[in-house]
């Protein structure tokens, strides 16, 4: 039997965007942060677009993606803070308020993708040795392993904040390798990022599954191929 492509010993899941669904409502509970705290000084939707375009900006450098993912809080007022510059406004207090309530309605909202918890509940049945690697700040990411219960399925669960390195850095997937008792022959890695999940998941020899949620398929510039593209886990099972 070919553990690679049929049954792996072990399955490497990254979280956000995986597992949990951060990308629905985002643009909705922005807007509805923004207009909380206008105080008549902007357009609501005009300042909506300001902060994507920033978060583009924001999210796009490797360095700032870093310090963003450690302090999301802090990220959400750097970007809301930077839109008001573009905007001509100088409330970088009000700025401020709002990269914060954002931040906090987004905790309470995100949910996991359908079908997710089953099928991580199903591999954990079959006896399927089952890893969660995640980037992120250690109170976040942890606060969302506790709300999804995940600790009971998972026999090992690296959180970049917790560990001190994180993906795509190599020794992440092999400590995970490390817990799991497998090799690269029999374990999978399934993530939505391909530079951290799927490149160095592909460069270890480990069969890499890309989550591609919104099916708009590889770009021209891909880092690297997976062995397989699935646009939700549950067609894992």
């Amino acid at each position: 039997m070919n553990y690679n492509h049929d049954s792996p010993k072990a399955i490497f899941f990254d979280l956000d965007g995986t597992i949990l669904d951060w990308q629905t409502g985002m643009e909705d509970t922005w807007l509805a942060s923004i207009e909380k705290h206008n105080d008549g000084s902007y357009d609501s939707l005009e300042m909506q677009a300001l902060v994507r375009k920033r978060r583009e900006w924001f999210w796009d450098d490797p360095e700032r993606a870093y310090t963003g993912r450690m302090d999301l809080t802090e990220a959400c007022r750097v970007i809301v803070g930077h839109a008001f510059e573009d905007a001509g406004l100088t409330a970088i207090e009000i700025a401020h308020r709002i990269g914060e309530y954002y931040r906090a309605q987004r905790r309470e909202l995100i949910a996991p993708y359908p079908g997710a918890m089953e099928t991580i509940a199903a591999f954990h049945e079959r006896g399927v040795r089952l890893a969660l690697l995640t980037n992120g700040e250690a109170e976040n990411q942890r606060g969302s392993v506790e709300k999804l219960r995940l600790e009971s399925y998972f026999d090992c669960i690296v959180i970049e904040g917790e560990f001190g390195i994180g993906k795509p850095d190599e020794r992440v997937f092999r400590h995970a390798l490390e817990a799991t008792s497998s090799t690269p022959e029999t374990a999978w890695m399934v993530g939505d990022n391909l530079d951290a999940d799927i490149a160095p998941a592909v460069e270890l020899g480990l069969h890499a599954v890309w989550v591609d949620e919104a099916g708009d398929g590889l770009p021209d510039d891909a880092p690297t191929r997976p062995d397989r593209i699935v646009r939700l886990i549950s067609e894992l099972l």
